[in-house]
């Protein structure tokens, strides 16, 4: 059972986040993983939680 972890700035709409969850899993089916063997678990980090090249990405 596959358990895909999306780790991602805060912002998305739920619709968004069920167009991800849904094309992760589809990617999985396309390789002989059934969509009920799979989990995307989705968390979101405010940028100021979040620091890349040394920087706080809310100041990017």
């Amino acid at each position: 059972m596959p358990i895909v972890e999306v780790k991602m700035w805060s912002g998305r709409t739920e619709e968004q986040k069920e167009q991800i969850i849904q094309g992760i899993t589809k990617v999985l089916e396309d390789v002989g993983v059934p969509a009920e063997k799979t989990t995307v678990i989705i968390t979101d980090y405010p940028k100021s939680n979040w620091g890349t090249k040394g920087v706080q990405a809310s100041k990017l």
